[in-house]
């Protein structure tokens, strides 16, 4: 049957004033219960070895346990580390191992003042030490958390834009028109108004003067799409080719005097197709009808001649095309 061990003294080693009155402590148990000095000095070298290395007189607490199985006087420490210091010829007398436990608690309980401030000053540079380690480590895991969140909205950014003009791509265009239409359907607080172009007769134009001339020529639409939005609220899109679009957080009206603009800056080569929800458009409308009418006007516009701005405002309950050249800008 096996015996439980006797706790002899429990110590912090926080700083090495500690461990060595811990040696000492345990020297005179040695000595307390009959054993022999000099076989536990000599052991005691290999325990201040490894209490070093698990940390102690450093700053940072070590608890440790002296204790005594049977006839062996062991320290012990951390999750499962164990030192057996000495064994004993003889099991210790109870009396002598109960005057022995009176003598280590109260010599641990009258540590001398000086040692105490001196654990205290050391506790709190550690603590300091730590600290000032928890928070570069923290402004570290910040820097890194800000590095990945700016890679992570270069690669969104780049996977919605288009490569030639820095607009919107098409895939832009399907999330961002989703989104702009159920939030302004489910409101109504505000209008929504979509612009679809097409560059009048540009295959002629790349072809009579070639990809670099038709490459600038996409790069000017771009450009006056940039000036007709209102930055960070209206977005322009290439949907790749001749075909660009706008989405408008705005009514019919001003649509079309952003159209007639257009207009007038690519000097009458562009056709317009233009659709709008107002606050009396009725629930049942759904994207694909929207976008159908934006569609249906920009034919309409290339059907009259082209070159011209044609807006669909009709009421949603209308089945055919209900559509009408925008106003003229006035000079």
């Amino acid at each position: 049957m096996q015996v439980a061990a006797e706790e002899l003294l429990k110590q912090n080693l926080a700083i090495e004033p500690d461990v060595q009155n811990f040696i000492g402590f345990v020297l005179k148990s040695v000595g307390t219960l009959g054993g022999s000095v000099f076989a536990a000095s000599i052991a005691l070298l290999k325990l201040l070895e490894r209490l070093r290395y698990a940390g102690a007189g450093v700053g940072q607490p070590l608890s440790i346990r002296l204790l005594l199985k049977e006839r062996k006087l062991v320290a012990q420490w951390g999750d499962a580390e164990r030192f057996d210091i000495v064994d004993f010829v003889h099991q210790p007398a109870a009396d002598r191992i109960a005057e022995l436990r009176a003598f280590l608690e109260n010599s641990v309980a009258l540590v001398d003042p000086e040692i105490l401030l001196q654990r205290n000053l050391e506790m709190m540079r550690r603590f300091d030490e730590s600290r000032a380690h928890a928070e570069r480590e923290l402004a570290d895991l910040q820097r890194n958390l800000l590095d990945r969140q700016r890679e992570l909205q270069e690669s969104t950014h780049q996977a919605q834009t288009d490569a030639l003009t820095g607009l919107f791509n098409r895939r832009a265009y399907d999330e961002k028109l989703k989104s702009a239409f159920l939030h302004t359907m489910r409101q109504k607080d505000s209008p929504l108004s979509l612009m679809l172009f097409d560059l009048d007769h540009f295959k002629d134009i790349n072809d009579e003067f070639g990809h670099q001339y038709g490459d600038a020529y996409l790069n000017k639409m771009a450009v006056v799409l940039r000036e007709i939005i209102r930055e960070d609220v209206d977005m322009a899109f290439r949907f790749g080719g001749d075909e660009f679009a706008a989405v408008l957080f705005a009514d019919h009206t001003v649509a079309c005097g952003k159209a007639q603009l257009v207009l007038q800056l690519m000097e009458g080569k562009v056709s317009i197709g233009i659709t709008a929800i107002h606050s009396h458009t009725q629930d049942t409308l759904t994207l694909e009808e929207f976008i159908r009418r934006a569609d249906d006007a920009l034919y309409e516009a290339k059907h009259q001649g082209r070159g011209r701005a044609i807006v669909e405002i009709c009421p949603s309950q209308s089945k055919g095309l209900c559509a009408s050249p925008c106003p003229e800008m006035s000079s």
